[in-house]
């Protein structure tokens, strides 16, 4: 089944430790947390004590996507908070190695984000040093996008990539996500389907994860 990893993003934020629970009872796979600093992207969310108190109240694997300049400053942090999983966005890191490093080396996972105009072949190097790569299918910064069809061709292509290298990395994508575009994205070889919108302004959300989980 498609791991389903709902962005809290979309959750009310007023109250994230009942969104949270909510969430894995509803059949979550993952919590996606998405931060933003204002620099990297035109907005700003959340910092690692938020992921620590949400911590508190759920096992679910904590799926970090941090969405910030020079995000190996706050990556020791997000790590002793909580986090499962981080990745970072290839366009944020000069020494992109080094900082991949610097995750694993705490025994999480490292994932490598990637904006719709970035290149698949620019972390061509690095598939072995990865756990995961993150496709945005939206331009990062807000919830609520529309998805851009452009991302199934490139979730093909990166399919066939990884698997040329027999690397283990999962394919994640991210943005504009509901049974139809995630529909798509998992026939092109995707394996995790963050969604927000869809989730959390389903009428029943448990349905909501359920459709994704299947596809």
């Amino acid at each position: 089944m498609v791991t389903v990893a709902p962005s809290i993003l979309s959750a009310d934020f007023a109250k994230l430790a009942y969104e949270t629970v909510r969430l894995e009872e509803a059949g979550a796979d993952w919590i996606h947390i998405d931060v933003m600093d204002g620099q990297f992207v035109p907005n700003l969310t959340i910092g690692p004590q938020v992921v620590a108190d949400i911590r508190k109240h759920s096992s679910l694997f904590f799926d970090v996507h941090l969405m910030i300049e020079k995000p190996e400053n706050l990556i020791p942090a997000f790590i002793e908070a909580g986090a499962d999983l981080i990745s970072v966005h290839s366009e944020a890191c000069t020494h992109l190695h080094r900082v991949l490093t610097l995750i694993k080396s705490s025994g999480i996972q490292a994932g490598v984000a990637l904006n719709p105009a970035t290149s698949i072949h620019t972390i061509e190097e690095l598939l072995d040093d990865l756990d995961l790569v993150l496709l945005m299918s939206v331009n990062p910064g807000f919830g609520g996008q529309k998805f851009i069809p452009g991302i199934i061709d490139k979730t093909k292509r990166l399919a066939l990539m990884l698997q040329e290298r027999s690397s283990s990395a999962q394919i994640e994508i991210d943005g504009g996500i509901n049974e139809e575009t995630g529909q798509a994205v998992v026939e092109a070889g995707a394996d995790v389907l963050v969604a927000g919108s869809y989730i959390f302004g389903a009428k029943n959300m448990d349905q909501a994860i359920h459709s994704l989980k299947i596809l």
